[in-house]
């Protein structure tokens, strides 16, 4: 399973993220993904939002309506709404909405580096969790320890950090991230996509993300990892074939059960699906 990834169309609606990202700024559809799924043999993914509207999240869940390999969808909602627990409703009561999963907001975009703390997001968290649904967390590194009390302070919340919380790729950066990734796995309501680390280093990628898919494999164990391609910004550091390989590379001291808990059963349980 690729637990992560997008589609846009900019006929519908601009990407005002990838503008000066010439490689991101076109469309990217599902079609454009299938052959590298096909390829590796990957029957089921989890698609992402990456715009703040309803609309675009109304859209994803009719494309996991109709598509076969889209079995979940990330979508947004304001989690500072009063209304969350209503407007989580209409989307589920939308085409596709059984397929709804999650929801992520762009923490990193927030300049508050406590935002997660903030009473009405906290409130909006509490409302994704009555409705049964994951929080993504996608967190700059300053943001990520109010996301570890996030995790530890809201128990009856399923997290998933995204992209492994955007670790900063040197000596220094391992360290800190390290002692916060410890914290974090103390908590059993949270688990961790091995995603989105390829375009965060400039050095050879399989000695450089070594280390840090060893502490995850430490501290949480592969039942609490999943694999996503983060496709297409991915494509910015490596194609999605290179992209696998290397997860591929990165965990090929596990037996087939921890492999398959990766690449497949962990995400599978952490969403729901198949269930």
């Amino acid at each position: 399973m690729d637990a992560h990834h997008h589609v846009w169309d900019l006929k519908v609606r601009d990407q005002p993220w990838t503008h000066g990202l010439a490689a991101l700024n076109r469309t990217f559809s599902a079609d454009d993904l299938r052959p590298a799924l096909n390829r590796h043999a990957i029957d089921a993914t989890v698609v992402v939002q990456t715009l703040p509207t309803e609309q675009e999240t109304a859209e994803l869940l009719a494309l996991a309506a109709a598509d076969l390999h889209v079995k979940a969808v990330v979508g947004w909602t304001d989690l500072a709404d009063a209304a969350v627990a209503e407007r989580l409703a209409a989307l589920r009561d939308g085409p596709g909405g059984s397929a709804l999963v999650g929801i992520r907001h762009a923490t990193q975009s927030e300049t508050d580096p406590g935002w997660l703390s903030q009473p009405d997001v906290r409130r909006g968290l509490r409302a994704v969790a009555t409705a049964g649904l994951v929080y993504e967390l996608l967190v700059r590194p300053d943001q990520l320890p109010d996301a570890v009390e996030a995790v530890r302070g809201l128990p009856e919340v399923r997290f998933v950090l995204d992209h492994a919380g955007n670790p900063v790729i040197d000596a220094d950066g391992l360290s800190a991230w390290t002692a916060l990734m410890t914290e974090l796995a103390a908590s059993p309501n949270v688990a961790v996509k091995l995603s989105g680390l390829v375009t965060r280093t400039a050095a050879p990628p399989l000695h450089a993300l070594r280390p840090y898919t060893e502490v995850l494999l430490s501290v949480l164990g592969p039942h609490r990892l999943m694999y996503g391609s983060d496709w297409p910004v991915c494509l910015l550091a490596a194609p999605y074939d290179e992209v696998i390989t290397l997860a591929e590379a990165l965990t090929q001291d596990l037996s087939t059960h921890e492999h398959d808990a990766v690449f497949g059963s962990t995400a599978g349980h952490w969403y729901g699906i198949g269930a």
